[in-house]
């Protein structure tokens, strides 16, 4: 790696999260400043700094009350378009800004890559805006990478943490039909993805951040299941997930089969590219600790 790389200074937002905790402990060839949107944003903030990642954003897994929804509405785009205020007087080389598969919203068995159209519910107008107060970055010079990402499957946080108790207990199973599509990424695959943006000048624009073989939630649902060791005979009804999450629901039910195009396209491997895989390792230390 160049002497310039090694010496890189990266201004990141979101990193007491779990994915910003794993870009700092893991991307060590980088100098990182944590920087909170909260409060006053300032130029001086980013002085010194080629790249900025950006995954500051409030949690869209919660019931969305008119509350919870101005606060993801705010941290996503007004939070974005105050941070890309703060670059224009000394702007960095690249900003990799964190975007969603929601952009897509439900679509069924369609094949999304990411010239898909966007979609038209609360979580693609969200993306969308997200996107757009990303992208204002690129009118002074910026290189902008937005990266769509999947559902990330790691352990000590995020989805899969919230997933496991049921399975756990041996009363997991598929929700709704089971065959909508789930686009999911293993984390250690999304911290490289990250550290590929920063140092490919070549990539550009909206980037997939899921793994390349997008599973229905029923092949999900079995594969995890088997990977614990325990059966997955409990269905959850439609009825239910709405009942206990209200308009959210629909981000779990919702299909979206997404594909990494660009990342492929660029150059990038994935270390994880199939559900089983990221489930071995995911839970290959446990199996050693809890052998059958």
């Amino acid at each position: 790696m160049s002497e310039r790389i090694q010496s890189m200074k990266i201004a990141i937002t979101g990193a007491s999260g779990f994915v910003g905790r794993r870009v700092m402990e893991t991307l060590t060839d980088y100098e990182f400043r944590a920087v909170s949107l909260r409060g006053d944003v300032r130029p001086e903030d980013f002085a010194g700094c080629e790249a900025v990642i950006h995954l500051a954003g409030e949690p869209v897994a919660q019931r969305w009350s008119s509350e919870a929804r101005e606060r993801i509405r705010a941290s996503r785009i007004d939070g974005t378009r105050k941070l890309v205020a703060a670059l224009k007087p000394n702007p960095p080389v690249t900003l990799i800004s964190a975007s969603a598969i929601g952009y897509y919203g439900p679509r069924g068995d369609e094949i999304l890559t990411e010239t898909a159209r966007p979609g038209n519910d609360f979580l693609a107008e969200i993306a969308e805006g997200w996107e757009r107060e990303a992208r204002a970055a690129e009118s002074f010079g910026v290189r902008v990478v937005r990266l769509r990402i999947g559902v990330v499957l790691g352990r000590g946080g995020g989805a899969l943490e919230k997933m496991l108790p049921p399975f756990r207990l041996g009363i997991g199973g598929r929700i709704g039909s089971g065959k909508q599509w789930m686009s999911w990424i293993h984390v250690d695959d999304l911290v490289s993805l990250i550290g590929f943006a920063v140092g490919n000048s070549s990539l550009i624009g909206a980037v997939n951040a899921s793994a390349p073989a997008p599973v229905t939630n029923a092949e999900f649902t079995r594969e995890l299941a088997g990977a614990l060791h325990r059966p997955a005979i409990f269905p959850v009804p439609e009825i239910a997930l709405r009942l206990m999450f209200g308009e959210m629901s629909q981000m779990i039910l919702g299909s979206q089969r997404v594909v990494p195009e660009a990342a492929l396209r660029a150059g990038f491997s994935f270390r994880y590219p199939d559900i089983s895989a990221a489930f071995r390792d995911l839970f290959r230390k446990e199996d050693a600790e809890n052998p059958l």
